[in-house]
């Protein structure tokens, strides 16, 4: 997927997420959706495309403490953040997911959206996001190092060297920077944010019931209206 798709199509039902490696609500947000769609009955007929926001920018390639980025850029109170963490591992583990939060290397990540286009090229897109996601949360590796991205790109069945190759070149640096102004012109100020048919907007890691509702709504409001109906 390249950073300027967006929107609705004829035959399909597009669902389009904007989110972040190092987003705990994103991770679980991609689950649930992930959980809604498996008892979607048209979930063929539904294209999920990923988006790229950071969430934290300005951190370096070298890790900071998680701790320091909670308090200091994330505005929690220093004495609430092994509290939010706990909660955090909590609702992990409710929907099926890993959280060592102890183990977290804190880098900037826009060098794994650059991955994540990269994957998306190759049609794996949502494979690597979903290593990526686990490569921050509970293997605790730096996702900012591209050794570290060439290796996890080939754990998705992608090239090692054309992988490398692509960050080295910086050859998706346009479609990562194209999600991130559309979704400052949209006004998106946090993330997961999902958009259904290009008009039905969620925020959050809802329920699996809250997006099951959504894919409903939309699917019956844009590809499954009756013919000559208005969509």
């Amino acid at each position: 997927m390249s950073g300027e798709a967006f929107g609705q199509t004829q035959d399909r039902l597009m669902v389009d997420v904007w989110s972040d490696v190092m987003c705990p609500f994103c991770y679980m947000g991609d689950t649930l959706l992930g959980q809604a769609l498996e008892s979607f009955p048209h979930k063929e007929h539904v294209e999920v495309r990923y988006h790229s926001f950071l969430l934290v920018p300005g951190l370096p390639d070298t890790p900071v403490d998680i701790d320091e980025v909670m308090t200091g850029r994330r505005s929690t109170p220093g004495g609430q953040v092994n509290a939010t963490f706990a909660k955090y591992a909590d609702r992990f583990r409710r929907i099926g997911l890993e959280y060592q939060y102890e183990r977290i290397q804190a880098v900037q990540t826009y060098t794994a959206h650059e991955l994540s286009h990269f994957a998306a090229s190759h049609g794996k897109q949502h494979e690597m996001l979903k290593r990526l996601f686990k490569a921050y949360f509970v293997d605790g590796l730096n996702v900012a190092d591209h050794q570290v991205l060439a290796d996890l790109a080939t754990e998705v069945g992608l090239d090692r060297d054309s992988a490398l190759a692509a960050l080295a070149s910086g050859g998706f640096t346009g479609a990562v920077d194209a999600d991130l102004q559309r979704a400052r012109d949209m006004g998106i100020s946090g993330v997961p944010f999902f958009v259904f048919a290009g008009k039905y907007a969620v925020s959050g890691a809802q329920s699996v019931e809250a997006f099951g509702q959504a894919l409903e709504t939309s699917w019956n409001e844009t590809v499954g209206a009756p013919a000559g109906a208005e969509r």
